[in-house]
């Protein structure tokens, strides 16, 4: 029996909309297999549509081409919510699923669980931000187009016949192609694409609506507009992402995380991203990290307590350059999500490449 892939059941309650703000969001509709994705890119995100019932509502912002990291910690919901997302895993029922796109799951990914400390953060986070700084951040010109390509998988709790197990999606290459104003793009993922051929992130989206880009989907150029001042930056991150994840200070963290993976930051702000994150309370340092494609690098770091799950952002340990990402679960929760004991890997990516080229599809090395 196939595994189900469905990740946009409606939730029932203020904790489960919570859970779905970045699937409803940052993902358009009929896309949801995601995050974070956070693969399950980009559900940081919490749904705050009820905490502020009183307040006038907002218009919806969605952004086709957003597509955070493959997956994404989540709050840990309670036992008995099969078919959404469970501590930052997916729960997986009966039917059609990933496997029928042409990626099998198989064992849940593991690792050793890093020594964290306090001790050395700032200092680090110094040298990480200056490397950014000196680094060669090319001018995205209109027409041309951001690439990325990585290599991301990820766990998840697999459910079929009532029976929850948990097992993972093997390693694989994910490419994004997007426009500096955000609205032309393309993705291959076949963790997300049923064609190897991938599909189109252009806007409009399939309602016929063009969302404006903000922070947690940002274009390019929004990106190059944002300010550089890490004090301003951390107040417009905690005023935006309010009500949203399992604390203020996770959220922040996440949303420069999700910064990291798939855009391409002028190098200005790339550098002040970093100093932003220091600021972050309970950001630590984890000395031996290991990306997805085996690199070993030091890793700043940030405990989800709620979650149990640790985010890792992996830099090599002499030239401080961004190698990936990737999240531990460190503790063990209560609820189905208790099944993902400390030690498994519950996402994972490494950047492989990164460049400006001039068309969709077109790969660096066919530029010129």
């Amino acid at each position: 029996m196939n595994a189900n892939t469905s990740r946009q059941n409606a939730a029932e309650g203020a904790e489960d909309a919570q859970l779905f703000d970045r699937t409803t969001r940052d993902l358009p509709p009929g896309r949801h297999q995601f995050h974070k994705e956070r693969m399950m890119a980009q559900i940081h995100e919490t749904q705050a549509e009820q905490r502020a019932a009183a307040k006038p509502a907002a218009p919806a912002k969605t952004r086709r081409f957003r597509l955070p990291r493959p997956a994404i910690a989540l709050p840990v919901l309670a036992a008995g919510l099969a078919g959404v997302v469970a501590a930052g895993v997916a729960v997986y029922g009966g039917g059609a699923g990933l496997e029928d796109g042409g990626l099998a799951a198989g064992p849940a990914l593991t690792t050793t669980v890093g020594t964290a400390t306090t001790k050395g953060v700032p200092q680090l986070l110094d040298r990480i931000a200056l490397a950014a700084a000196e680094g060669d951040q090319p001018t995205v010109k209109p027409g041309q187009y951001i690439y990325i390509e990585s290599k991301t998988a990820d766990t998840f709790l697999k459910t079929v016949d009532d029976k929850t197990t948990v097992a993972g999606h093997t390693l694989h290459t994910r490419q994004v192609w997007e426009s500096p104003d955000g609205t032309k793009g393309w993705l291959i993922d076949p963790a997300v694409n049923d064609s190897p051929e991938g599909e189109t992130l252009s806007l409009p989206d399939e309602q016929g609506n063009t969302p404006e880009a903000y922070l947690n989907a940002p274009s390019h150029d929004y990106l190059a507009k944002l300010t550089t001042d890490p004090d301003t930056l951390l107040a417009k991150i905690y005023k935006e992402t309010e009500g949203r994840g399992n604390s203020p200070d996770q959220q922040a963290f996440t949303t420069i995380g999700d910064l990291l993976g798939e855009s391409y930051p002028p190098a200005e702000l790339y550098s002040a991203l970093f100093k932003t994150a220091a600021k972050i309370p309970g950001v630590v340092v984890v000395d031996d990290a290991v990306d997805a494609v085996g690199r070993h690098g030091v890793a700043v770091a940030r405990l989800d307590e709620t979650s149990g799950q640790r985010e890792e952002w992996i830099f090599d340990r002499k030239t401080h350059v961004f190698l990936g990402e990737r999240t531990v679960q460190v503790n063990r929760t209560s609820g189905e999500g208790g099944l993902i004991k400390p030690g498994p890997v519950v996402s994972t990516s490494a950047i492989m490449n990164r460049a400006v080229v001039d068309g969709i599809e077109q790969n660096p090395s066919q530029a010129g």
